[in-house]
């Protein structure tokens, strides 16, 4: 369930809600918490920096026809909290993605799933790219290149390379589950590792995702979501 003010939201153990004083223009400070039979986490969550609205202006295409969704991420977020394991606190920081996207829309017929990533770089910057997997190969792409002052680079199909590098069987389905990525506009040479390759999610929907670490050009964390295999 969803309530607007005060902002809350909530799937069985999983809630995520504003603190005071919340601002909608970055949708933080926020509390993160979650629970299962032998994890629990507690995380608040802060940005300095808006939302981005990816594609134009919030409306992100995904064809050339007629295919698109609103879109917006807080890339920005700052993470710290306890993360429970077994019974054992652990104290933790780091970062954090939002994505936020609808549809009215179901992919194009000729359309099998896609290919996306968030990427947190040492530096500073974050990018989000993704492919449209179509039946010819012909395949379309669109990302957003986001600089730690928060000003943006907009990406499309003829600024992304992305070519598998290893491919993991899972329940008779052949994953791509390594990558290079390479954005030359941006100096983007990358090697992308999955942290568990066999990071399948075998729910009615079923796809993959989980998070990367990557090396090349540029090093840092990020996470890869693909679906249609």
């Amino acid at each position: 369930g969803v309530d607007a003010k005060p902002f809350r939201a909530w799937i069985d153990a999983w809630e995520m809600r504003g603190l005071d004083p919340l601002n909608d223009d970055n949708i933080a400070p926020c509390e993160l918490k979650a629970s299962g039979a032998d994890f629990s986490y507690a995380l608040r969550l802060d940005a300095q920096r808006p939302l981005v609205l990816q594609g134009d202006g919030g409306y992100s295409r995904k064809s050339l026809r007629e295919q698109a969704s609103y879109y917006y991420s807080q890339p920005h977020y700052t993470a710290k909290g306890v993360l429970t394991i077994d019974d054992k606190p652990v104290d933790v920081t780091g970062m954090a993605w939002l994505d936020r996207e609808w549809s009215s829309q179901p992919l194009a017929s000729d359309q099998s799933g896609w290919d996306w990533l968030s990427l947190h770089f040492n530096a500073g910057d974050k990018l989000m790219l993704y492919r449209m997997r179509q039946a010819d190969g012909k395949h379309y792409g669109s990302g957003k290149w986001i600089k730690p002052d928060g000003t943006a680079t907009v990406l499309g199909t003829e600024d992304i390379v992305m070519t598998p590098l290893t491919v993991t069987e899972i329940e008779g389905r052949k994953i791509p589950t390594a990558w290079r990525i390479a954005v030359p506009k941006m100096a983007l040479s990358i090697e992308c590792t999955p942290l568990n390759p066999r990071s399948w999610m075998g729910t009615s929907f079923r796809y993959w995702e989980g998070p990367i670490s990557f090396v090349g050009s540029h090093a840092g964390l990020g996470y890869l979501e693909m679906t249609g295999y």
